[in-house]
């Protein structure tokens, strides 16, 4: 398996067209319940191409990506460019290289599955100050519509080379209560879409790392596939990619103190 700061290299364009940003209620809801002001600081890890500190730039944040893979911290940093109060570096979860107790917010959007959660909770640890809040956010394939369960059975057909124990889809959610643990957290979510035609479905799909891309064996099959879904739900020529966006959100502070 191709090391997780770099199996996403190939798939940067794909990323930075067709995956989803992330709803403005995430930076409201965290800015109200944390406490945030125009003088906090956030820590983006896994940064990726800048979807979700995005939101916190738009609510007049200061945001710090942290992003070990090159092509995407590039990419996010184009994205980006427009907005004054954002930085990128090149880090890790298990080690920000951020200076202690220097940011008010942790936030990681899609990818809390890569990281090592002890190492990971001793760093954010180290580099949240006093009363600071861990956030762990994901947008979440919806199953509610016919459309997007005969896509999640067509993605799960192929996934399986790459994915076959389903890990990666699962995305490490089965790891968040040990991670905030012994503190308590809290889960709110909110509606999220897509509008795609044929082709923005796809780029969609390969966006993902577990699928096959152009080229790749499954490819075409898969593509044929998705081509029958779409057409049987398409109107207009675009199909609604439903998601619900999940937040993850709690104190991490309170095994230091034990």
């Amino acid at each position: 398996m191709t090391d997780s700061t770099t199996r996403f290299s190939d798939r940067v364009s794909n990323y930075v067209r067709f995956r989803p940003g992330y709803p403005a209620a995430v930076a409201e809801l965290l800015c109200r319940e944390c406490g945030l002001t125009e003088a906090s600081r956030i820590a983006d890890i896994g940064s990726g191409t800048g979807l979700l500190s995005r939101v916190f730039l738009d609510a007049g944040l200061d945001v710090t990506g942290v992003e070990p893979n090159r092509e995407m911290r590039e990419a996010g940093d184009a994205f980006l460019a427009g907005y004054p109060r954002f930085r990128s570096m090149d880090g890790r979860a298990e080690h920000t290289t951020l200076a202690g107790e220097s940011v008010d917010l942790i936030t990681a959007g899609q990818a809390f599955h890569w990281f090592d959660v002890e190492k990971t909770r001793r760093e954010w640890e180290r580099i949240l100050r006093p009363g600071g809040t861990a956030a762990l956010i994901w947008n979440e394939r919806s199953a509610e519509s016919p459309f997007m369960r005969e896509v999640q059975a067509v993605t799960d057909t192929f996934a399986a080379a790459r994915d076959p124990d389903g890990a990666i889809r699962e995305a490490g959610r089965g790891r968040i209560a040990g991670f905030f643990a012994p503190a308590p957290f809290r889960v709110d979510y909110f509606p999220h879409w897509q509008l795609f035609d044929f082709e923005g479905l796809v780029g969609r799909i390969v966006s993902s790392s577990y699928l096959p891309m152009e080229g790749e064996p499954g490819h075409e099959e898969m593509c044929r596939d998705l081509a029958r879904v779409f057409d049987r739900w398409q109107q207009a020529g675009r199909v609604a990619f439903q998601y619900r966006t999940r937040v993850y959100r709690g104190s991490i502070s309170m095994r230091r103190q034990a």
